[in-house]
């Protein structure tokens, strides 16, 4: 799951432990569905490929269901408005993947819906589950602290999204367009602004736990945009759209949202610096997103995880897939932006997918 988050279920949603049980390797969903954009007076349709975890697939607390309307199908819908064309949307993801498997069970061995020669974007998210279980790992210790389970999972994360962009590079169909990653968000930043149970070795002391997790999710982050930098891809950075308001708030004459972003060629110390120290006070729970000093949204479900959405959902689950087409919500954009592309947390990432999209396909 695309988020170094809070969990209130345990180290997945109850949902995903209901449905599968067994071992922890196996607590995971597939949540596979397709949707076409049809965009009437055209018959020409290219195709968007999304793999990953529960974000991209859109999870919503069922085993049998998911958004339809999940962030690359958001992205989909820009598609067609912009070329003219039908775009089907088509998520390969399973709820409750690490990175490894999602680049192995899901990019590796689901390759040839990237492979097919009408494709234009291929996308992925990865390592919030990672982070998921090296957080839970953290929250359960006692005694002196081991923070080596989080250096853990920021290397994974790093190992494995760039051995996903060179995959992706070697495979894809030489017809794309555009490759992007979406990075980390951090749902339960207010939840986690706790003490530890478990003492540093040097003070003594507990620590906080919001403050001991957020250089590691800046990392992460830096790590993904970096590699896309460096391998030809593009960085939706959702945690600049999730994690800070949408106007100035401290007065320095910058868009809060626009101060916190990835900078291509900054160094890691820079950006983990600008996340942590600079811009911190100007850091929010995106369960209250600001759009301006007096507007707030809500960007994260009931669970305290998983991004909002809008609209129906369709079966992904326990009973397999499914796919459909029906007419685009919005048939265009002002701006380049739909009328409620800052309202819910989906709406928000697949607009950040949008922004870097091809004038032609």
């Amino acid at each position: 799951m695309n988020a170094f988050r809070r969990t209130v279920r345990g180290l997945l949603p109850a949902a995903l432990l209901l449905a599968i049980g067994g071992t922890a390797a196996a607590n995971t969903l597939n949540q596979n569905v397709s949707w076409t954009v049809d965009r009437s007076g055209t018959s020409t349709k290219y195709r968007v490929v999304a793999y990953g975890d529960s974000i991209y697939a859109g999870y919503n607390g069922s085993t049998t269901n998911a958004a339809r309307y999940a962030a690359p199908t958001v992205e989909a819908e820009y598609l067609a408005a912009l070329w003219n064309a039908d775009i089907e949307s088509v998520r390969r993801a399973k709820s409750g993947a690490i990175a490894s498997d999602v680049y192995q069970n899901k990019i590796v061995a689901e390759r040839s819906y990237m492979q097919a020669s009408n494709t234009r974007v291929v996308t992925f998210e990865m390592c919030g589950n990672d982070g998921l279980q090296a957080r839970s790992s953290f929250k359960g210790q006692s005694g002196t602290c081991n923070y080596g389970v989080l250096n853990t999972a920021l290397n994974n994360c790093k190992v494995n999204v760039a051995a996903a962009m060179d995959y992706i590079n070697a495979n894809a169909s030489p017809n794309v367009r555009l490759k992007i990653i979406a990075n980390l968000y951090y749902p339960g930043y207010n939840a986690d602004n706790v003490q530890s149970s478990c003492r540093d070795a040097s003070t003594g002391a507990t620590v906080n736990m919001r403050t001991t997790f957020l250089p590691v999710i800046a990392k992460m982050n830096y790590w993904m945009c970096e590699y896309a930098r460096q391998k030809g891809f593009k960085c939706a950075d959702s945690f600049a759209q999730y994690m800070a308001a949408d106007y100035d708030s401290n007065g320095d004459g910058l868009i809060d949202s626009d101060a916190i972003r990835y900078v291509a060629g900054e160094s890691e110390a820079a950006y983990v610096n600008k996340i942590t120290t600079t811009y911190r006070s100007t850091l929010r729970d995106a369960n209250t997103k600001f759009a301006t000093a007096s507007t707030s949204y809500d960007y994260i479900q009931s669970d305290d995880v998983h991004p909002t959405y809008s609209g129906t959902t369709m079966r992904a689950g326990l009973f397999g897939g499914s796919s459909g087409t029906g007419a685009a919500r919005y048939t265009s954009f002002s701006g380049g932006k739909s009328p409620i592309w800052n309202r819910f947390g989906h709406e928000r990432m697949g607009w950040a997918l949008s922004t870097y999209n091809p004038p032609s396909p």
